[in-house]
């Protein structure tokens, strides 16, 4: 079994009510010249959780990130004039804790982040928005996920940082 150290979350960049079965991604990955689908897991828009790339397989979804990654994927991510949205459905929600979870029990020392955490932070503060590459997935995975992070847990972004920062004084 390989080395696992994160998770990252994605979206499809789809508009929102706009379905896309692994299949499509995949078709859309292969015509980028990947081997496979990129992500691992992709969670429809009724929050069904699909099998992507075989998790014993170093995924194609985060550059200089894919070796000790898994890749998860939700369906949308885009509003119906295609700017970025949190078009995450309550069965989404619901079927990304339930992965998080089963993930993080075979994996407890995995760090959970979203794709724009992976913005170079140019300030050197933490990455923040008006630093990201992209928006995907539309939400702050590491800050919405905090208590789901390893103790060793070290945020890429600023806010996530302040909000463990604060949790840390308060305890």
């Amino acid at each position: 079994m390989r080395k696992v150290n994160k998770i990252v979350i994605h979206c499809t960049a789809t508009k929102e009510g706009q379905n896309v079965s692994p299949a499509t991604i995949k078709k859309w990955h292969l015509n980028r010249g990947f081997s496979d689908i990129g992500y691992h897991y992709i969670i429809s828009i009724e929050g069904k959780i699909n099998s992507g790339r075989p998790v014993s397989k170093i995924g194609a979804h985060v550059k200089n990130g894919n070796s000790d990654s898994i890749g998860l994927a939700y369906v949308g991510g885009l509003d119906s004039n295609g700017k970025a949205k949190d078009t995450r459905t309550e069965a989404q929600k619901a079927s990304l804790i339930k992965i998080l979870k089963v993930l993080k029990n075979i994996y407890p020392k995995a760090s959970i982040h979203g794709h724009r955490d992976y913005s170079p932070d140019k300030d050197g503060d933490g990455v923040e928005e008006h630093e990201f590459m992209k928006q995907c997935p539309c939400f702050s995975a590491e800050e919405e996920y905090l208590d789901l992070q390893p103790k060793s847990f070290k945020p890429k972004t600023k806010k996530a940082k302040e909000k463990l920062n604060g949790k840390k004084q308060s305890n």
